[in-house]
């Protein structure tokens, strides 16, 4: 008797996916996990979101009500968890933006899992080279992180959208907390891009309309989890009051995706808290989400090709 007759538990990967359904030949997208957590000014443990989202993410269903399908059977591959570089944070950027070249070399469609916010450069950089002046970057965030520094480097996670301001054009929706020197910046760069989260308050959906003006053909998809509302998402290091809810993200998400081209995207600042899963979770089933949709508009369903 062979193994062939032994029960296993789901594989760990994303969703537990079975090797016929997550081979890197074959798969549409590829999951790349970095548990990097090197700059992070309030509570510490983003390194523990890759895995606690993967974790969380073979108990998703693989049927999307939605979409009335299992999207994801079209393959999905996760990559081993990438190594930070003790050289520093250059060299962790570095790092991955060559993981993040090599997949879309190889035609992938990449996703990041963070792992701190600072790492989003990374994957911006790498697809600005395919996609050039075409691309333009959506965050949805907390926090502005415009400042050009913080704690005496670039490349904090505070100073992320800065660095990411000048590669791209960029759109930012549901900031609520930012400080002096970047509205400043603000001010003085002319940027005009933010949706402050006290304007979408009110319920009035009339913000996505202008998110849609703002973004180019090509997007690539930031998501800092503390753009939630720490009603649903308490798992993040700075959690800020009056954050996004879930119909009301997947809303302008599915907007997106319909009537642009998305050519990337990341989840980052999950800080898993023991004994709470549920954020964890919601993680998760927001990266089937958004793939699902991603697969169902570029015609990457099995007998829909």
């Amino acid at each position: 008797m062979g193994l062939d007759s032994v029960h296993f538990k789901a594989s760990y990967s994303f969703l537990g996916l079975s090797e016929e359904d997550s081979s890197y030949e074959d798969a549409r997208a590829v999951i790349i996990p970095v548990p990097y957590d090197s700059t992070t000014s309030y509570r510490a443990g983003t390194r523990e979101g890759p895995a606690a989202i993967i974790t969380a993410s073979r108990q998703v269903e693989l049927y999307d009500l939605d979409l009335q399908c299992e999207p994801l059977l079209a393959g999905v591959h996760t990559l081993p968890e990438l190594e930070p570089d003790m050289q520093g944070p250059a060299a962790t950027l570095t790092n991955i933006e060559n993981a993040v070249r090599a997949v879309l070399a190889d035609g992938k469609f990449p996703v990041m899992l963070g792992g701190e916010h600072s790492i989003t450069t990374a994957p911006v950089k790498a697809i600005k080279e395919k996609y050039g002046e075409s691309l333009s970057v959506l965050q949805l965030d907390a926090h502005s992180d415009l400042r050009d520094s913080y704690e005496n480097t670039p490349f904090n996670h505070a100073s992320v959208m800065r660095r990411v301001y000048d590669l791209a054009k960029l759109t930012q929706v549901g900031i609520r907390n930012t400080c002096r020197d970047e509205i400043e910046f603000i001010k003085k760069a002319g940027h005009d891009g933010i949706i402050w989260a006290h304007d979408m308050a009110d319920g009035n959906m009339a913000w996505v309309d202008r998110v849609m003006q703002r973004l180019d053909k090509n997007v690539y998809i930031t998501i800092d989890l503390d753009a939630f509302d720490p009603s649903i998402m308490p798992a993040v290091g700075t959690p800020e009051p009056g954050g996004m809810l879930w119909y009301q993200t997947l809303h302008l998400l599915n907007r997106v995706i319909d009537e642009r081209n998305v050519v990337g995207f990341d989840v980052v600042e999950l800080c898993p808290i023991p004994g709470n899963i549920a954020s964890d979770f919601m993680a998760a089933k927001l990266v089937f989400k958004m793939l699902g949709r991603i697969f169902k508009k570029n015609g990457w369903i099995a007998g829909e090709e």
